[in-house]
């Protein structure tokens, strides 16, 4: 997968991770996320860190996973079907499967964006328009009051 992170940033994340693991709070920052965001994604069996006593530990496979948790929530996956796509992937095989499952997929997906961009331009067009009216209105009546 690529990588999002500006080099800084990925510099920043190669000493935190220097021993193999990242905790939670270093996480959750690094992400702009709540601890209660990643244990939920845990609860939902999308993250797996290394527990010892009550630490979490998250590996740097771990961190891939949330990165493309983040990507699917902001393109508007469901968490359902995030975890279906990741759970197709064979570190040991090919991936055919889950790369044609995450092209059809985003196809769909950005399809329903293009039209809800459609929509959003649309709608704000015609609130450009009734403001220009409002306006025009308020200026006339100024000048007559």
């Amino acid at each position: 997968m690529m990588n999002m992170m500006p080099a800084s940033e990925s510099m920043a994340n190669a000493a935190e991770l220097s021993d193999g693991y990242l905790r939670i709070g270093d996480l959750a920052r690094q992400f702009g996320v709540t601890l209660r965001t990643l244990r939920f994604y845990e609860d939902k069996g999308l993250l797996s860190p290394k527990r010892e006593g009550n630490t979490r530990l998250y590996t740097n496979r771990d961190v891939s996973r949330l990165k493309l948790i983040l990507l699917g929530r902001k393109v508007g996956f469901s968490l359902r079907e995030v975890k279906q796509m990741m759970d197709l992937y064979d570190p040991s095989g090919s991936n055919v499967k889950q790369l044609r499952t995450v092209i059809d997929k985003s196809e769909r997906q950005l399809l329903k964006l293009e039209r809800q961009k459609a929509s959003i331009d649309e709608a704000m067009g015609e609130l450009k328009e009734a403001m220009d009216t409002w306006r025009s209105t308020l200026a006339l009546r100024q000048q007559t009051s």
